[in-house]
């Protein structure tokens, strides 16, 4: 269990849905919380009759869609020009005009599957996502639709799980959270294992290439001696006629 739950589960008790409200709100902006451990848990209350569950939904969905889309917000204004200063002269030798450019366009091709994953298989990337998202300026209105769809599942997941197996949430939770990493350990091997072939694609079409430039060399200089040849061989014949 994280060590913050203790302490966020006590606020929870002392102050109720204001508590929770912004507990999942600065988490859902981006600050590393166990937002899914503390809803295991309010479901759970909920089950002991200390919280109204669909009052409970409520403030779960209102506070995540509030904080991813201040996420959007902040990348929007401010994600653009950290990376128009990264593209400038490639700074760092890492972020070229070229890089950002195709970074934005796959973004904008398939930036919504990256929202509504992020929501709940990959929590621990939802920040970093609503930051790119407004860097990327993803058009809002299909942020926010994939973003529900997701926060949906986000939110009615661990309450549900908590309401039904109420005492028993500690080990739901210990559950979820091995999932979780799990989840994120995969996504970035995938992305690893894909850049490497990329890489070894790339590698192989640029040998190619330059076997085909030195082949179509070699050929050229062939061509060009046969050409030659015969303008020798006349040459040498006018050369030994007697004057």
């Amino acid at each position: 269990m994280n060590i913050l739950l203790p302490w966020l589960l006590n606020w929870l008790q002392l102050y109720g849905y204001p508590a929770l409200w912004m507990t999942i709100f600065v988490a859902a902006i981006g600050l590393p919380l166990p937002i899914s451990l503390v809803l295991l848990a309010a479901g759970a209350f909920s089950a002991l009759g200390d919280f109204n569950f669909p009052l409970l939904i409520v403030i779960a969905l209102s506070a995540l869609i509030a904080g991813d889309s201040v996420g959007y917000l902040l990348g929007y204004r401010f994600g653009r020009v950290v990376l128009n200063w990264l593209g400038e002269k490639k700074r760092f030798g890492l972020f070229s005009p070229q890089v950002i450019r195709r970074s934005q366009d796959y973004f904008q091709r398939s930036g919504g599957i990256a929202v509504f994953l992020s929501r709940f298989l990959v929590p621990a990337l939802g920040g970093s996502i609503n930051l790119l998202a407004g860097a990327e300026s993803y058009p809002y209105r299909r942020f926010l639709i994939y973003d529900t769809c997701g926060e949906c599942i986000s939110a009615l997941l661990p309450l549900s799980l908590g309401f039904v197996f109420g005492e028993s949430w500690e080990a739901i939770g210990d559950l979820l959270t091995t999932i979780s990493g799990f989840a994120l350990l995969t996504s970035i091997t995938f992305y690893l294992a894909f850049q490497l072939y990329k890489l070894v694609i790339g590698a192989r079409r640029r040998r190619a290439t330059e076997a085909g430039r030195q082949r179509e060399s070699r050929n050229l200089t062939r061509l060009k001696g046969k050409k030659e040849a015969p303008t020798e061989m006349l040459q040498k014949r006018l050369d030994s006629l007697p004057l």
